[in-house]
Parts: structure tokens; C-alpha cells; sequence
């Protein structure tokens, strides 16, 4: 008796679960503009940026969501945010390119905040334009103070990123207080002074507006420590004489992709077992996402994205603002209210949630040796078009069949590749790889579970993966082209379709009917 198969089966909200029914619709797109293609939904965005909102309004908060472009390089998602309200919705750009694309798609400078490392002509256009500037340490405020001067540009609004928050020792522990994650971004808090000195030494060119911080975590008590302790520096900031306004508490509010507990638990369950040998490997040569054996006990930590979060993107922003404070006892919410504090947010991947699909043609299907259930099965696509392996991300594409009931095509033809004929007769285990000839193509190095076997000319959708999926990690190996991407919108009940370079939110926007 063969194991049950071990699904990975994603989590798919309406309308992206409209779109990925109309499979004929899909399959048009791939025939017109080539394998692989990515799809987006804009209007999706912009109604994830009002479900952060509505936190803020269940909490009385004032301030701004800026989305972290580089999550993902559309128009068309930053067109959309562009026309939503400018007192709600802004931009985090990394890099100078991220600035000019912003500002081409029409968010003006004051809704901008510069992030990430930044050299000069980053930092002279965004002081040009009007944006904020995050800054990063003492170095990047005297370079940004320097060419304010230098140019005799206005003062630039500023906030400065902290990192190495401490917490106070446990009752009963160690009495040691123990530091937030290490970070090679940011400040150390106990080098603050050193900040505070450099803005005075600058205060004719930059103006303090608030703190800020990005923890590399998923933990809410962390975060939670780190918010606390920035609104106990603003305190200190205005006995200085400054008079900062918002914390901003950057992103990471991450994205449920797995639909069910259970087969995420299973999973990892069983990866833990193949580890050991107990069952057979549910991986490419055994990998084991950095779990190993040693004499037979599992060790190491799984490199894997917590693919089911029952708590993500607004709902984590929520429990975090309700969360108790550790050292001055009230929530992070009440303690912002208290202080007349605006929050920032920077959500990538949890604003782009459920906001688009990458799709991949079936090229090949080959049998494996390890059963009759087991299938090598060659994508038009590599692993840089969606780069799952790169992020931890695992999740089960969706088969989409060429020839299904409401398509009128016939099947395809060509067979698996060695003149025998797929099986159709259940769930079937595949490797999944790309169509560059190196060995570490992999699209996942995962043993992915499908209802059926694939056949040539069928697609794969790989779904929900518009935040650093899609095009983060895309390029041009082999000469290949990268993925297209089109916008996808609806009106009366019919989709158009448009490249996303001609994206505009207009009231009658211009595209190809389906």
C-alpha cells in the first residue's frame, strides 16, 4: 500500500480563485504571449491596503501604509496604490530605480519614504523631490545633510532605523537582558547618542519626524519590545529638542500560503522522518532544508517560510497593536494614542497578497525509476521565474488541464516523453524542473503531489505569488526571456487583460477582452 500523497495545497481567496477557475482564459494568455507569464489582479492591492487600514481605524491610529516596492517591480500595482488616498497609502522605495519608477507612476515626493542603502544620487533625488529619508546610520545623515547644503535644497524630512532592541531579564532567568536579533541594518539603540548629535550638528538641513525599525522575525513579544522601547525615545528625542511624530515599524506582517493546517503539519512531520530514513526521501537526492541526520537524531533548523499563518498581514498588524507592553504595561496601540504618535507600516509581501499567479507550461513528462507514480516533469520556465527554493516558500502549483470540459480544444498530443501514455488513475508524485540545463534547476527541490498525472501543453499556476516570488529573482540565463506580466481587471463580468507597463486605474481602462 503506497503512502497517502503528502499535498501542499494553497490557499486561494476570491477573485484570485475566480480568475484561476477560468482556465481556457489562462491558457489564452500562455498561447499569446509564451510561457512563463505572470498575471496580476490591482484592484486586489488596493483592497489589501484598506484591510491595513481598518486596523488603524479599530485602534483611533493615525499615519500611513507605504508599500514595499521591491516585493515586486509591476506598474500596474504601483499605478493602483498611486490612486489610492494620498493621506493613507504611500511607497517604500530601496534604490534610486525604485524612486524614479514611483515617482514616474505617480506618487508624489511627500507620500515616498527612502529605505535601504542609499549613495548619493538616491539620497539627491529623494531630498529633491520631497521624501522622507530612513536613514540607516550617522554616515548616511552627514552624506544626506551634505548634499542638502550643498545643493541648497529644503530640509529633509528624516526618520532614523534603530536596531539591537534589549529586553529586560525574565523573573527567575539569567538576569542577562537579551538582545533583539542581530541586524546589519540600522543604529544600535545603545548608540543612540551618537544620533541625536549628528541630527543636532544637521538641523539646518534635516528635520527629525520619527523612529523607526525592522525586525527580522516573526515574533510579536519581540516586535512588541522594539515598539515599546521607540516611543520611550521619542520621549527622550523632544527632551532634546526635537519633535518627532511616528514610529514606523516597518514590515514582515507576512502571508498564509498553505490553505490547511494539517497538510503543513504532515509535511514537516514527514520531512523530519525521510531525514531520519524512516521514509522514503520527499525530496530531490534527499535534501533536507537544513535538517540533518546525526546519529539518529534529527538536528539543525528547517530554511523554510511558516507556510500556514493562521495570523498574517492585517490580522498580525492587529494582534501586535493589542499585544501587552513588557515594561510600561499597556498595549502598543494605547501607548502610541497616549503620545499623540503616528504609525508607519511598510507591508511587501502582505500587501500583495493573494494579488497574483505565475503560469508555466508542461513541456515534458518523464517517468522516474522510483515507481509508477513518480514523474519528472520539465517547465517552460527556471527557477529564478518564480523563486519558491530562494525564499522558503513551499506550496503546490494548481493543474490547470488543456482540453477541460469548458475548453474547446482537444488534448495535447505529445506523450511523456519514452512513448508511454500518463496515467490518469490518481495522485501522482513529481519533480518539478526548469528549462535551463543545469542539475540545480530546480523549480522546487520538493516532491510535489498533483491530482493526476500532467500531460505536454498543460499549465501549472503557481498562486499568490506576486511578493518576491515572481520577478524578484528573475533574469536572463541561457538567453531566455523572463516572464511577461499582465494586469488583469473586470468589469460587468468580462476580464480584460493589458500588459502591465499599460496599466493606468482609469475609469475605462484600456485592454484585450478575454
Amino acid at each position: 500500500m503506497k503512502d497517502a500523497p503528502l499535498y501542499l495545497r494553497p490557499r486561494v481567496d476570491p477573485p484570485l480563485a475566480s480568475l484561476l477557475g477560468d482556465a481556457p482564459f489562462l491558457h489564452s494568455l500562455v498561447d499569446a504571449l509564451g510561457s512563463p507569464l505572470n498575471v496580476l489582479l490591482p484592484e486586489v492591492v488596493a483592497e489589501n491596503a484598506e484591510r491595513f487600514r481598518s486596523v488603524y481605524r479599530r485602534h483611533h491610529l493615525a499615519g500611513r501604509v507605504y508599500f514595499a516596492h521591491k516585493a515586486n517591480r509591476s506598474s500596474a500595482l504601483v499605478r493602483r496604490l498611486a490612486a489610492c488616498d494620498p493621506a493613507a497609502v504611500g511607497i517604500d522605495v530601496a534604490s534610486l530605480e525604485e524612486l524614479r519608477h514611483a515617482l514616474s507612476c505617480g506618487f508624489t515626493g511627500d507620500r515616498v519614504m527612502a529605505t535601504g542603502p542609499k549613495d548619493a544620487e538616491f539620497l539627491w533625488l529623494a531630498a529633491r523631490t520631497g521624501a522622507t529619508v530612513n536613514a540607516d546610520s550617522v554616515a548616511e545623515l552627514d552624506q544626506l545633510a551634505e548634499i542638502v547644503r550643498q545643493y541648497g535644497l529644503p530640509r529633509t524630512d528624516v526618520l532614523v532605523r534603530l536596531s539591537g532592541f534589549e529586553s529586560d531579564p525574565e523573573p527567575g532567568g539569567t538576569g542577562t537582558r537579551v538582545l533583539s536579533r542581530r541586524s546589519r541594518f540600522g543604529t544600535p539603540v545603545a548608540e543612540a547618542d551618537r544620533l541625536w548629535t549628528a541630527l543636532e550638528r544637521h538641523a539646518d538641513s534635516v528635520e527629525l519626524v520619527g523612529l523607526a525599525y525592522h525586525l527580522d522575525t516573526t515574533g510579536l513579544e519581540e516586535k512588541g519590545r522594539a515598539l515599546e522601547r521607540c516611543v520611550l525615545l521619542m520621549d527622550e528625542c523632544r527632551a532634546r529638542g526635537f519633535a518627532p511624530r511616528a514610529v514606523d515599524i516597518g514590515g514582515g506582517f507576512g502571508v498564509g500560503y498553505v490553505q490547511d493546517a494539517g497538510e503543513w503539519e504532515r509535511w514537516t512531520t514527514a520531512l523530519s522522518e525521510a531525514v531520519l530514513g524512516t521514509r522514503p526521501p520527499l525530496t530531490w537526492r534527499g535534501h533536507g532544508y537544513g535538517l540533518r541526520n546525526e546519529a539518529g537524531t534529527v538536528r539543525g533548523a528547517a530554511a523554510l517560510y511558516p507556510a500556514h499563518r493562521p495570523t498574517a498581514g492585517p490580522g498580525y498588524l492587529d494582534a501586535l497593536l493589542s499585544g501587552p507592553a513588557p515594561v510600561l504595561g499597556r498595549s502598543p496601540a494605547t501607548l502610541l494614542l497616549e503620545h499623540l504618535h503616528d504609525l508607519y507600516v511598510e507591508p511587501g509581501r502582505a500587501l500583495v497578497d493573494q494579488c497574483g499567479l505565475s503560469l508555466a507550461r508542461v513541456v515534458e513528462v518523464r517517468p522516474l525509476g522510483d515507481g509508477p507514480d513518480r514523474y519528472l516533469v520539465r517547465l517552460g520556465m527556471n527557477a529564478g521565474d518564480v523563486s519558491l527554493e530562494e525564499h522558503g516558500v513551499l506550496v503546490d502549483p494548481v493543474l490547470l488541464p488543456r482540453g477541460g470540459p469548458d475548453d474547446g480544444r482537444e488534448p495535447a498530443d505529445d506523450g511523456p516523453g519514452d512513448g508511454r501514455e500518463p496515467a490518469d488513475d490518481g495522485p501522482v508524485g513529481v519533480h518539478l524542473v526548469g528549462n535551463l540545463c543545469l542539475e540545480a534547476d530546480l523549480i522546487t527541490r520538493r516532491l510535489v503531489f498533483l491530482p493526476r498525472t500532467p500531460r505536454p501543453g498543460d499549465l501549472l499556476a503557481f498562486v499568490n505569488t506576486a511578493g518576491y516570488v515572481m520577478d524578484f529573482h528573475a533574469h536572463h540565463a541561457q538567453r531566455r526571456p523572463s516572464a511577461r506580466t499582465v494586469a488583469v481587471t473586470g468589469e460587468g463580468g468580462a476580464r480584460r487583460w493589458c500588459p502591465d507597463e499599460n496599466y493606468w486605474p482609469l475609469t475605462h481602462p484600456q485592454g484585450a477582452s478575454a
